[in-house]
C-alpha cells in the first residue's frame, strides 16, 4: 500500500446509542479496540480525526421515524463512547442524517486541514459510512476503509457495504496495520 495522500480519519456515529444504548449491537463493541488503536497512531502521526456524530432533535429530524429515538442533542446517547475519548486536537461535526457532509462544515473543515483522503471507520458500513463515503467522492476526496474499524449490524451488511464501497467509489479496505504504515 502506498503512503495515503493528507489523510484523515472520519470516525461515523461511535455514540453510546449505536454502541451500547437505544440501537446498539454487539459488533460495533467488537471494533471498539481496533478504532482506539487507529486513532491512537493518527495522532501520534499528526493524521487529523473527526468525529462525524449523530445529533438528532426530539421529534424533528427524519432519521427518528425509520430508527427510533437515537443520539438525541444532550443527551449520553448523543455522546460519543468513553473508550474513544475526543482529544482537544479533534474535531467534531454534528450531523442530523446519515452523511457526515450532508449540511455541515466538514467539508470546509478537510479543505482547510488540507486533506485530501479521508479514512472512514465507525458505524454502520452500508448506512453513515456508506453515505459519507458517498459525498466524499463526490466531493473529490479519495475514500479509504478502516476494515477493522467499521461494522454494521449484520455480516451481510458489513461486507456488503464494503462491496458498495469498493464498486462505487474505489473505496479499497485496509487492515489497521496496512493504514498506519500508509500515514
Amino acid at each position: 500500500m502506498e503512503k495515503l495522500n493528507k489523510p484523515a480519519i472520519l470516525v461515523v456515529d461511535m455514540l453510546n446509542d449505536f454502541v451500547t444504548g437505544a440501537i446498539g449491537c454487539d459488533r460495533a463493541r467488537a471494533i471498539v479496540p481496533a478504532t482506539a488503536r487507529l486513532l491512537d497512531a493518527a495522532r501520534e502521526k499528526g493524521v487529523p480525526v473527526v468525529f462525524c456524530n449523530d445529533a438528532h432533535r426530539p421529534g424533528i429530524d427524519r432519521e427518528l421515524q425509520i430508527w427510533g429515538d437515537h443520539a438525541i442533542v444532550g443527551t449520553p446517547g448523543a455522546e460519543v463512547i468513553p473508550e474513544l475519548p475526543i482529544h482537544k486536537e479533534d474535531f467534531v461535526v454534528p450531523k442530523r442524517r446519515y452523511s457526515g457532509f450532508f449540511q455541515t462544515d466538514l467539508d470546509i473543515l478537510l479543505k482547510e486541514l488540507g486533506v485530501k483522503t479521508v479514512v472512514i471507520c465507525g458505524l454502520h458500513t452500508h448506512m453513515c459510512c456508506r453515505h459519507t463515503s458517498a459525498d466524499a467522492f463526490c466531493l473529490g476526496y479519495d475514500v479509504v476503509v478502516a476494515k477493522e474499524a467499521t461494522n454494521s449490524f449484520t455480516e451481510e451488511d458489513y461486507q456488503g457495504g464494503l462491496a458498495y464501497l469498493k464498486t462505487c467509489y474505489g473505496a479499497d479496505a485496509y487492515t489497521n496495520e496496512e493504514l498506519i504504515s500508509a500515514f
